[in-house]
Order: C-alpha cells, then sequence, then structure tokens
C-alpha cells in the first residue's frame, strides 16, 4: 500500500510556491497562453529534456543553466510557439524572456528556467511576452496551479495535474505536479512538459537522480506515436519549506521520497499517454520474466508503441499475434516457448502457444474500457500560422487514467517486470495531425 495520499492543490500545494496562468496573447485563439511557476525562497533544480538533435532554445538554456546553477526560483512557460529550429533569434527571445521575468520579480536571471510549446519554426511573440510578463506576476496565487496547468497546454483535451503527501520524521512533505502532451510523444522524453514542485530538503545530486530514475519509470515509458518532440522538458524544484532534515544520501526517507515523485511523473505520463491525440483509451502494457527491468521495459514500449497493436485496440480486436510480434521485435532475448499473453482476464497464450478463448468477450473488454473512458472531441478554430486545432473545454470531464486495457506480458523466469503505457491509433488521429498548421 502507498505510503502517501492525494490532495488537491497541483504545484502550489508544496509549501511556498505561487503559480499562474494568463491569456497574453500568444496564441490567436485568446486561450491562456502564458504560465508561471515560483517558489518563494531558493529551491535546488533538476531536469530532464528530449533526447532529439533539434531542439528548442528553452532546452538548450535549461541545460546550460542547471549545468552552472542548480539553484532555481521560477519557471517561466509560453504556449503557442515552440521557439525551436528559430536559430540565434530565438536563444535572443528566450533570454530577453528570462531578463524580462527576473526584473519583474526582482531575482537574478539565472534564477529562471524556461519551457516553450507550440508550432516549431515559429519564434515566440515577444510584444506579447513583453506586456504579459507584468499582469502574469501581478496574477500568481497560492491556488493558482489550475490556471498553469490551462496555460500550458496546446492539442490537449484536459489538464493534466496531481498532488500527493506522506509523512518524514514527523512532518507533511507534498509533491505536487502539472503536464502538458497529446501528440509528438515518445520514450526518451516523450511534445511534453512537466513541471514538479516539492517542499522537501533534499541534495542536488540525489534530486537530479531521483528524477532521472523517475522519469524512466513513467515519462520515458509512454507513447503515443513514435515521434519524440524537440521541447520535452521534465524540471522539479525542491524549496526545503517542509522543514524537514536534508536528505543527502539514500535511505528510508530518500527511498519514500524518491517513491512518491515516481508516482507523481506516473499519474502524469499516463494522463499524457490516455490524452493522446485521437485516442479513446489508455493502455498499460505489465511484462514481466525479463532478465532486468530496463528489459522489461523495452518490451512493454515496444509493445505499447506497436501501430498495429494500437490500431488492433481502436478496432476492438484481440489479435494477439500483432502483442507477440511485437515482443518479438523488441531486441530482448528470451524463448518463445515462454512467451504468455494476456488481455484482461483473457488468457491468449501460454507457454508460447495459443489457447481457446472468447473472442466476442475479450472485444467487448476493449468496447467497454473505451465507453468507460469517453473524452470529448476537438473543434476547428480557423487559426492562421498557429495551432489550428483547439478544445471546447466547457465539455472536458475529469482525467481518467484509472481504466486502461491491460495487456499483460511474461517472456521467462527472470526477475525483471516493467510497465510502459500508450493509447491506441484512431482515425482522429491523422486528421488532427494533417490538419495541424494549414
Amino acid at each position: 500500500m502507498a505510503d502517501w495520499h492525494e490532495i488537491s492543490g497541483g504545484v502550489t500545494a508544496p509549501k511556498g510556491y505561487r503559480a499562474t496562468g494568463i491569456k497574453a496573447g500568444l496564441k490567436p485563439s485568446g486561450l491562456p497562453d502564458l504560465a508561471l511557476i515560483l517558489s518563494d525562497v531558493d529551491a535546488i533544480a533538476a531536469g530532464v529534456f528530449t533526447s532529439s538533435h533539434v531542439k528548442a532554445a528553452c532546452v538548450d538554456y535549461c541545460r546550460e543553466r542547471l549545468q552552472t546553477k542548480q539553484i532555481t526560483r521560477a519557471i517561466l512557460c509560453n504556449a503557442g510557439q515552440a521557439n525551436a529550429a528559430t536559430g540565434e533569434q530565438g536563444m535572443r527571445d528566450a533570454l530577453e524572456s528570462a531578463n524580462i521575468l527576473a526584473k519583474e520579480l526582482n531575482i537574478s536571471p539565472d534564477s529562471v528556467l524556461l519551457a516553450s510549446t507550440g508550432v516549431i519554426g515559429q519564434r515566440i511573440k515577444m510584444d506579447a511576452m513583453r506586456s504579459g510578463i507584468p499582469k502574469l506576476v501581478a496574477a500568481l496565487s497560492e491556488t493558482g496551479s489550475d490556471a498553469a496547468a490551462t496555460a500550458i497546454i496546446t492539442t490537449d483535451l484536459v489538464t493534466k495535474s496531481i498532488a500527493l503527501e506522506t509523512t518524514i520524521g514527523d512532518r507533511a512533505v507534498r509533491i505536487g505536479g502539472i503536464a502538458k502532451g497529446s501528440g509528438m510523444i515518445h520514450p526518451n522524453m516523450a511534445t511534453l512538459l512537466a513541471f514538479v514542485t516539492c517542499d522537501a530538503a533534499v541534495s542536488q545530486h540525489l534530486w537530479q537522480q531521483m528524477l532521472s530514475r523517475a522519469a524512466d519509470r513513467s515519462f520515458n515509458a509512454i507513447t503515443v506515436d513514435g515521434d519524440t518532440s524537440t521541447n520535452d522538458s521534465l524540471i522539479a524544484l525542491a524549496n526545503g519549506q517542509s522543514r524537514t532534515p536534508a536528505i543527502t544520501e539514500m535511505g528510508s526517507e530518500a527511498e519514500k521520497l524518491e517513491a512518491m515523485l515516481t508516482a507523481v511523473c506516473q499519474h502524469l505520463a499516463k494522463a499524457i499517454a490516455r490524452d493522446g491525440e485521437g485516442a479513446t483509451c489508455l493502455i498499460e502494457v505489465q511484462v514481466t520474466g525479463a532478465p532486468n527491468e530496463n528489459a522489461a521495459r523495452q518490451v512493454a514500449k515496444t509493445i505499447v508503441g506497436s501501430s498495429l497493436v494500437k490500431s488492433a485496440i481502436f478496432g476492438r480486436d484481440p489479435n494477439w499475434g500483432r502483442i507477440a510480434a511485437a515482443a518479438g521485435r523488441a531486441g530482448v532475448v528470451f524463448e518463445q516457448e515462454n512467451l504468455r499473453i494476456q488481455l484482461g482476464n483473457f488468457l491468449l497464450m501460454e507457454n508460447g502457444q495459443p489457447l481457446p478463448f472468447d473472442r466476442t468477450a475479450a472485444s467487448n473488454y476493449l468496447k467497454h474500457t473505451a465507453a468507460n473512458s469517453s473524452m470529448p472531441g476537438f473543434i476547428a478554430t480557423n487559426m492562421s500560422n498557429d495551432l489550428k486545432l483547439e478544445v471546447d473545454r466547457s465539455t472536458i470531464p475529469p482525467q481518467r487514467v484509472d481504466n486502461p486495457v491491460i495487456i499483460k506480458v511474461s517472456i521467462g523466469n527472470g526477475h525483471g517486470s516493467g510497465k510502459a503505457w500508450g493509447c491506441d491509433l484512431s482515425y482522429d488521429y491523422v486528421k488532427i495531425n494533417a490538419e495541424y498548421t494549414t
């Protein structure tokens, strides 16, 4: 049983944080598009970023900042323009954004981290940024997490937010997070942005190690479409305002903190996978019997990323052959006679041999899961030179990540186990991305 419980508040649930999101005019749609997360005191920062060689200016900026200074106060995020593949001017825009915010907050520019999301090749609309930052700072609130979560999304159908609380020593410790992501999602930082806040006191090197491991077990274990973004960023702050003793090495307290950090990241990652563009359901692949955890995750990610598996799930077709084929090409050596495949409660293959099963009932399992995870659709807003697809957010239901299609695969007798998450592949995915900028 988890040694924590869920609370409200997102990134402002931990002590000493404020946040907000506003309409700055970066999106022609007029929707919220500029977000800020602020720690009231200096915070330790850690980050994990895209593995793509084509990176946004904000990614290069943050990597350089975190190499030279791990103390941070603020995260500024714009939505609407990715500011990726924008050359030297794109970096100048990023630097100017950080300087404007630092001056408004009366902090060092080195204490500002940046994130951007939107159309690749488009620079930030700096006039809107310059006029928007003062309004952004004025709107900061101890209850502003939902506003920030709304301002960072683009084609997302729902906002993604979570906060958890545990006890370390005799004091409450909280971790909160928000994220965005719907398409261009693939492991090795899958376009996703995620911001995590924590009020524990922890050393920077340990915090970075914890975040990297949590990312491997969450954001690096999801896939929607096999495309890795130019802007993927996971940034986590820890400001020590819970007044617990500093955690500087692994032990029971560090393990508890890391477990809760991983749980926050996994919730956000599953919410992103569930919100995949055009998706009708979340898929969770559980792999056991592998030589180690990494091998298990590799098999799980290959299965959940298979276009044929994803298409079969969308068609409510319990075609286990596609699962077996994906497992076999994952690059992990195993004996075919050890393969076992289960869909929900339906055992489809054991000891490498197909088993008789009720195909209609298995198909109904897939239909029932999708029906209980219904999501709203996209509407066109006739935007020019920007995201054309926005969402009628008045129809958005609460996010659902607790009702996935479960695929269980065993490949042997090893002790390695791992999970990966994704979504089905629908007709709407092609429509959404065919009309992305036109």
